[in-house]
């Protein structure tokens, strides 16, 4: 067999929070892992919809990128971003 090579295989300690709320038109269950990765932006997953994003204040201003990661409406994704921009 062939021998594995690791770009890299690290290990390091996160500290993740577990937050849900109902929007006007969906519900909302949420990972936020914050770790020292991705240049200290947090990881959220949504879990409901099984898609993650990395996000930082950046992201969260940059048109469309919601509504892409999470494969939201235009709404949606506005109800997502002024929520995150509260945690983020």
């Amino acid at each position: 067999m062939k021998e594995r090579f690791f770009l890299y295989d690290d290990t390091e300690n996160t500290r993740t929070r577990f937050v849900s709320f109902v929007g006007e038109n969906q519900r909302y269950d949420l990972a936020i892992v914050q770790t020292d990765r991705h240049y200290g932006k947090p990881l959220v997953l949504d879990m409901q919809g099984n898609r993650f994003a990395i996000i930082g204040h950046d992201d969260l201003q940059e048109e469309g990128y919601l509504e892409f990661a999470f494969q939201l409406n235009e709404e949606d994704a506005e109800e997502l971003r002024s929520f995150l921009l509260e945690l983020v």
